[in-house]
């Protein structure tokens, strides 16, 4: 699928918030743990679990939440399709980042293990 700019601007403006529950559903499912999501975050960004969690009460929208993040260098290493999109073919540097966040969820609820996921 093509990324669209009107689906970059819905990426932009979604809140961390308005995924998380949806996040934590997925992986609970899976016998995945809430910890291990944070783990997995905080691989991607930098940011611990305490300031996770203060951009979900805040309601930080994806643009915020990635401008302020430290991306890990191994980041690029994320590939595959993901709701549709292949990772590596995504321009839109934001978007990239928000489906590099949903691969991982998804690889965590599919039971891929910590060291495989944290590259």
């Amino acid at each position: 699928m093509k990324v669209t700019s009107e689906h970059n601007e819905r990426i932009a403006k979604m809140t961390l918030a308005s995924v998380f529950p949806h996040y934590i559903t997925k992986i609970e499912k899976k016998g995945r743990t809430i910890e291990e999501l944070f783990k997995v975050i905080e691989w991607l960004t930098g940011y611990d679990k305490i300031k996770v969690q203060k951009f979900i009460d805040q309601k930080v929208t994806f643009e915020l939440f990635f401008q302020k993040a430290k991306l890990n260098p191994n980041a690029n290493l994320i590939k595959g399709v993901i709701c549709g999109y292949r990772i590596e073919e995504i321009e839109n540097p934001l978007t990239k980042q928000v489906r590099f966040l949903d691969k991982l969820v998804d690889e965590l609820a599919k039971g891929k293990k910590m060291e495989k996921i944290l590259r």
